[in-house]
C-alpha cells in the first residue's frame, strides 16, 4: 500500500490541562485520538500500559521500554515514560517473573506511567516513524494512488511508504552510505551498489518481510530495518535491492517527534534518550 500522506484530525488540546503539566487521561485520551489508535488493529496494547501517578509534568521518551531506560527516567525525576516499543506483546508469556517482573517492579515502585504506541507511531503521517526516516533522509514522498498493488494484499495504510531518493542518492551505494551518515550506522546491502536508484519503498524497523509487496510496486530499492536469510534470495531472485538499516537506527525519530510535539502542545518537560541498539 502506498503512501498515507492525509491529513489527519488532530485532537484539541484538553481544556483541563494547565501549562506545565497534563492529567495522566488527559494526555492518553489525546494520544488515543491523534494517533488514530482505535483504527489499527495491532499485537500489543497502544496507550497507557502501566499507571503511574495521576499529574504529568515529565516525560521520557525512548525507542524501548527498557530496564535500562526507566532507570535513566527515574534519574530523570520523570513522571511518564513513552515508547515505540512497550510490553504485553500477543505471544508473551503471561506470567510477571523475571524479566517483566523486574521491570515492572521498578516502575511502579516509582509511580512512573509507561504509555506505548507500535503500529500508530509506524504509520501517523506526520509524526510516525516513515514519515520521519523520510524527513531524516530527503526522500520524496509519492501521493497515494489507487492502482497500487498493495491496495489488494491488505497491507495497512501508511505501513509501506514510496517515493524517491534525494539527488545524492542516485545509486544503491550512494543510498547506503547516506544512510550510514545519517542515521549513525552501517547497513546491510543486497544489491549492485552501482544499480541505479529512482524510486524506493520503505517500511522502518522488523519489515523485511514485505519484500515481496515492495517488489510489487516496481521500486529499485527497498529499506527496513532488520534482515533475514531469507531476505537475501527475495532480493536477488524479485530483482529488488534491499538494505537493513537497523531496527533501532530507523525508528528513533517518531518517538522523538511525538515527545516534541507534547512539549509544544501542553508545556511539558520532554527529554528523549537514545540507548544505543545494534540491532
Amino acid at each position: 500500500m502506498k503512501t498515507s500522506t492525509k491529513t489527519v484530525k488532530t485532537s484539541k488540546k484538553p481544556q483541563s490541562s494547565n501549562d506545565g503539566v497534563i492529567s495522566r487521561d488527559d494526555l492518553s485520551e489525546y494520544l488515543f485520538d491523534y494517533l488514530g489508535v482505535a483504527k489499527i488493529k495491532d499485537y500489543c496494547p497502544n496507550g497507557l500500559q502501566v499507571e503511574g501517578k495521576p499529574q504529568i509534568k515529565k516525560i521520557i521518551t525512548g525507542v524501548t521500554a527498557s530496564l535500562a531506560l526507566i532507570e535513566r527516567a527515574i534519574g530523570e525525576k520523570a513522571d511518564a515514560i513513552l515508547v515505540h516499543h512497550g510490553w504485553f506483546w500477543k505471544s508473551d508469556d503471561s506470567r510477571v517473573v523475571g524479566q517483566l517482573h523486574d521491570r515492572l517492579k521498578l516502575l511502579m515502585s516509582h509511580d512512573i506511567n509507561l504509555f506505548a504506541y507500535h503500529l500508530p507511531l509506524d504509520v501517523h503521517p506526520q509524526l510516525g516513524n516513515n514519515a520521519q526516516l523520510a524527513n531524516m533522509m530527503g526522500w520524496t514522498v509519492a501521493k497515494p494512488s489507487k492502482r497500487s498493488p498493495l491496495a489488494t494484499l491488505g497491507v495497512m495504510d501508511g505501513l509501506i511508504w514510496e517515493g524517491k531518493p534525494a539527488a545524492s542518492q542516485k545509486t544503491l551505494g550512494q543510498l547506503a552510505r547516506s544512510l550510514a551518515s545519517r542515521l549513525g550506522r552501517d547497513p546491510l546491502v543486497v544489491g549492485d551498489q552501482n544499480q541505479p536508484i529512482k524510486r524506493i519503498a520503505w517500511c522502518t524497523g522488523g519489515a523485511q518481510n514485505y519484500i515481496k509487496e515492495a517488489s510489487l510496486m516496481k521500486v529499485d530499492a527497498y529499506i527496513s530495518g532488520e534482515i533475514s536469510e531469507s531476505t537475501f534470495h527475495a532480493a536477488n531472485e524479485m530483482g529488488v535491492a534491499y538494505i537493513a538499516a537497523g531496527h533501532h537506527a530507523t525508528e528513533r525519530y517518531g518517538i522523538q517527534a511525538l515527545g516534541q510535539h507534547l512539549q509544544k502542545t501542553f508545556r511539558i518537560k520532554h527529554q528523549f534518550i537514545d540507548l544505543p541498539n545494534p540491532v
